[in-house]
């Protein structure tokens, strides 16, 4: 039994196996005609130009050395997107040059030719959809008559060229080409005389052409196989999209080098120093990402610097005082804000220290107005005392009377009965 089970056991897999395979290859083929049914395969190629031809010429003819008459036509089939063949018929006209004698000599040819898809061998379709280049080899025959014999001068050729396309559209293309005809069985020379066969080395001749035209693609499909790309163009479009998806990923909206897709915080403030997932570092958990709440206090200590720099103008240049009505040491009622300002400022600036300046005006006995003025300072630091500045931090000075303004006048004298300070560091 064992015997022949595994004999059998071997035939199923074979026969599986094979059955796979035949699968595969349907469906390659099937691929294959669906492709190859996708492009255009005709076209018509419609060329003129110049020709050039060299050697043989008999002695005293010369060949001018561009001649303005060339045209083709050409019926190019395409086997696929890569290889085809063309059947081209063409018509030069050979004229003297200078300093030759006369002669007028005209070709009509007829060559076939097997077609290279340069462009798509090398893959142009991945920088530009635009321009191509065909590469072409191939033979030819051609009948050669002149108005220095009569009948006609055949001679046979193999020829190689490039032709370079500009797609203007689906439907044509303008092409540049150049190609190089080697001649063999030649009876005549160029210029008409007699060909001394004796003289040729390889070919009897060459001749070349350079074109300007346009292809025109015929049939039903939207593209013609010249610039037909297929399956090729559907994996560079993918590719191209995900690459798109990558450069999008990879988007760093916040600017903190973090790509949003790992980004936690993808709307972080621009220069906060942010972790590994884009998150703001807050070690004291405030809500407020360190770097910023940094920033914030130096720019706050910044503004405090700049205002308390001109609070102290404004003290030390007389515009905070504590007055007095006359003959008085304590102060009026009318001071509480200016001793309230001073308090507030040497508390926000516990380093800085304060002269405390008396003044009396000058009614009365001068040594008398010394100790008033005395007793107006004493009195004000006092106050400053007991509203919690530090003492040690208060200098009394009494400068006696104020003889700045006129003293008949009672209003003046109100100003000078004061207290005023000078700030210290």
């Amino acid at each position: 039994m064992k015997r022949l089970v595994l004999p059998l056991l071997m035939l199923c897999l074979s026969t599986a196996a094979l059955h796979a395979q035949q699968k595969q290859k349907e469906k390659e083929k099937e691929k294959e005609v669906t492709e190859s049914s996708n492009f255009n395969r005709w076209s018509i190629d419609i060329n003129g130009g110049i020709n050039k031809a060299t050697n043989p010429m008999a002695d005293g003819y010369y060949v001018k050395a561009l001649n303005f008459f060339h045209a083709d036509l050409g019926f190019r089939y395409n086997f696929n997107t890569k290889f085809g063949l063309k059947l081209q018929g063409g018509y030069d006209v050979l004229n003297n040059g200078t300093n030759s004698l006369p002669f007028e000599t005209k070709i009509i040819s007829l060559g076939l030719q097997g077609y290279a898809n340069l462009g798509r061998i090398m893959e142009f379709e991945t920088f530009t959809q635009r321009f191509n280049v065909l590469g072409h080899l191939g033979v030819g025959v051609a009948q050669m008559t002149s108005d220095r014999y009569d009948g006609q001068d055949h001679i046979g050729n193999f020829l190689i060229g490039l032709t370079a396309q500009y797609r203007l559209s689906n439907r044509i293309a303008l092409n540049a080409d150049v190609t190089m005809y080697n001649n063999f069985h030649h009876d005549k020379t160029w210029d008409g005389s007699e060909y001394d066969k004796t003289l040729s080395q390889g070919f009897d001749s060459t001749f070349y052409t350079a074109t300007l035209g346009l292809s025109i693609y015929l049939g039903k499909n939207a593209q013609h196989a010249d610039w037909y790309i297929g399956e090729r163009a559907d994996e560079l479009e993918d590719l191209e999209e995900r690459l798109a998806e990558l450069e999008t990923m990879m988007d760093d909206t916040d600017k903190d080098g973090v790509p949003d897709y790992l980004d936690a915080e993808p709307k972080t403030i621009t220069g906060v120093a942010v972790d590994s997932k884009g998150r703001t570092i807050d070690k004291n958990n405030n809500g407020v990402p360190d770097e910023l709440e940094s920033y914030i206090e130096n720019k706050n200590k910044e503004v405090v610097a700049g205002v308390n720099a001109e609070l102290a103008d404004l003290i030390n240049g007389g515009y905070v005082n504590v007055y007095f009505d006359f003959n008085k040491d304590q102060p009026n009622s009318q001071s509480v804000n200016g001793i309230n300002f001073l308090v507030k400022y040497l508390k926000e600036n516990p380093t800085v220290q304060a002269d405390v300046i008396g003044y009396a005006d000058e009614i009365g006995d001068t040594e008398y107005n010394r100790n008033l003025s005395q007793k107006r300072a004493e009195n004000v630091k006092q106050i400053l005392v007991d509203a919690g500045i530090d003492g040690n931090r208060l200098t009394i000075k009494n400068n006696g009377e104020d003889t700045t303004v006129n003293k008949k006048s009672n209003y003046a004298r109100q100003i000078v009965r004061r207290v005023t300070f000078m700030l210290k560091q």
